[in-house]
């Protein structure tokens, strides 16, 4: 006889959702008209934060990609599909993961980790756990498992970030939840800023937060007034005119970085 596995012990929600309001609901809202790799450039310009320890170093697919960027807080769940012991033994951990986050102020985005990677065997999210979730003031998902019921969860505004589709929900189940967690290889604890769109996600350092919607906007022109400017010039410029008005360019957006943020930018 097949020997099932012991149920996971359920960790308390920690308490790391408290968070300063550095940002106004206002400025989240400004933060999704950027995609995610200006937001990175300005993190670089604005945290001490190391850019590996920010950003998924796996391959993410945002399978909503038209819905545009999402920013919210992070709360986080372990889940696992594998097993319908689990779900046995542990009834009660639905109810008490929605309560989990409901607890929690918007807008949210809900960080799952799936122990059985790579394997997923269902998707704990489909058409029913986005409406409800989005009624909870989540606005999306970021999980190395799978999702389901796309064209249902588009419907509730509800957007994904994942490794894949799946047919079934199996027998996933949420076994922790407001715990730090690892997904595509990247740390996200309870309670951190997240932006998300088409080319994955990047977590925003608290350090970063009152300066971001600054540094943004300051990069995106610094670029559009130097080097894009330049890379758009006449191309019928002679090719030594063209190379030197580019390395003028590229010097004038780090002068323009480095008085700002005494951070010479990604152009030199």
């Amino acid at each position: 006889m097949k020997k099932s596995r012991s149920a996971p012990s359920i960790s308390a929600p920690q308490k790391c959702h408290s968070r300063a309001a550095v940002l106004s609901h206002g400025d989240l809202l400004k933060l999704k008209r950027w995609n995610s790799c200006t937001i990175a450039n300005a993190l670089e310009q604005v945290s001490r934060a190391d850019p590996l320890s920010l950003v998924n170093r796996d391959e993410v697919r945002d399978f909503m990609p038209e819905m545009g960027p999402m920013v919210g807080f992070a709360v986080t769940v372990q889940i696992t599909g594998g097993d319908s012991e689990i779900k046995r033994n542990q009834p009660d951990n639905f109810a008490r993961y929605r309560d989990y986050l409901a607890s929690v102020p918007g807008p949210k985005i809900v960080v799952v980790q799936d122990l059985d990677a790579p394997a997923c065997h269902g998707s704990i999210w489909g058409e029913v756990g986005a409406n409800v979730a989005r009624t909870l003031n989540c606005v999306g998902t970021i999980t190395d498992g799978a999702v389901r019921d796309l064209d249902e969860m588009k419907n509730a505004g509800f957007k994904a970030l994942a490794r894949r589709l799946a047919v079934s929900h199996a027998h996933t189940w949420p076994i922790r939840w407001g715990c730090p967690v690892e997904v595509f290889g990247t740390r996200v604890r309870p309670g951190q800023l997240i932006h998300a769109d088409k080319h994955g996600f990047i977590v925003i350092p608290a350090d970063a937060q009152s300066r971001l919607l600054e540094a943004a906007r300051f990069m995106d022109d610094n670029e559009c007034n130097t080097v894009i400017a330049a890379s758009r010039q006449d191309p019928g410029k002679p090719l030594p005119a063209m190379l030197a008005s580019l390395n003028a360019a590229a010097r004038d957006f780090g002068a323009a970085t480095r008085a700002r943020f005494s951070r010479a930018g990604e152009w030199k």
